[in-house]
């Protein structure tokens, strides 16, 4: 039986400097606040708990007074900004220079359009925390849709500025772009801006490649992570002996039965360590 993990899955740069941020802090101090989730995998998020770092919501922020709070990669709306000035908070800002920069361009745009005739549009995941701090910059005035069904919020007879959450599929946005052009009234403006991250959209044909080379393939991914999401229904596509699992505990031993080749792969959120111990349960189970 051969096992492989795909070296190219594992965490992507933004969440590797959140990390890296984090125990730096962690180690100097002890103790460190996280707004929200680190990183969309609860078995990382734990690691880093039982090292010092406590996850809290905009909730428990906001009472916060004096403290250091570590912003993750997904990026956080001004809003934050203004509450750790108002509370004395030290920022320490894991924001994803990809993120960074898709807020500027989406701000930017908000504060050179009129509101009366233009429509800041997101192409993403509803309340996810990247599109929550999109959103921000325009006041929470922008429109999400996560699909072409949401497109009936979009009101065409208005000129349409189009942005994308960096981890959504690169198809899926050239779809959206397409079905506004064919919708929209020709009198009105459509600009779209392709801000899916490269590092991140890449990796479809390494994983894809790497999926087809084996017989059974584990997909290791936290259930909140979008991009494990957009992943798993590519491999899929391609493979249909796939399945999601969080950790070596949720491994299903007899899909196994007759099997030559393991593949271990994941999202960008999930950490090389947690591949390595599925690999080992099997190579457990089997006495390999």
């Amino acid at each position: 039986m051969k096992i492989e993990i795909d070296e190219n899955s594992g965490f992507c740069h933004g969440v590797v400097t959140a990390i890296r941020k984090a125990e730096e802090e962690l180690k100097a101090s002890g103790s460190l606040y996280c707004l929200g989730d680190i990183v969309h995998n609860s078995m990382e998020v734990e690691r880093l708990a039982r090292q010092g770092l406590h996850t809290i919501d905009h909730d428990a922020f906001a009472q916060l007074k004096n403290v250091r709070v570590l912003l993750r990669a997904h990026g956080e709306p001004p809003t934050t900004y203004q509450t750790a000035q108002q509370n004395g908070i030290t920022i320490i800002d894991a924001t994803c220079p990809v993120v960074l920069h898709l807020q500027q361009t989406i701000k930017k745009a908000f504060q050179e359009s009129d509101a009366q005739t233009t429509q800041i549009v997101i192409y993403g995941k509803i309340g996810h925390a990247e599109v929550n701090g999109l959103v921000g910059q325009t006041n929470g005035t922008a429109i999400v849709i996560e699909g072409p069904d949401d497109l009936v919020k979009v009101d065409f007879n208005k000129n349409i500025r189009l942005f994308s959450q960096t981890t959504k599929s690169i198809d899926g946005f050239k779809d959206i772009v397409e079905r506004i052009k064919s919708s929209i009234n020709p009198n009105c403006s459509f600009e779209f801006n392709d801000t899916i991250c490269r590092q991140v959209a890449n990796r479809i044909p390494k994983i894809v490649n790497f999926v087809t080379r084996h017989d059974m393939v584990f997909f290791v991914s936290g259930a909140k992570s979008s991009n494990g999401r957009v992943l798993f229904n590519e491999c899929k596509r391609h493979n249909d002996n796939i399945v999601m699992i969080s950790g070596p505990d949720e491994i299903d031993f007899s899909l196994l039965n007759g099997v030559d080749s393991i593949g271990i792969c994941g999202a960008t959120s999930t950490p090389k360590w947690l591949m390595e111990d599925v690999k080992l349960a099997i190579e457990k189970h089997f006495n390999i």
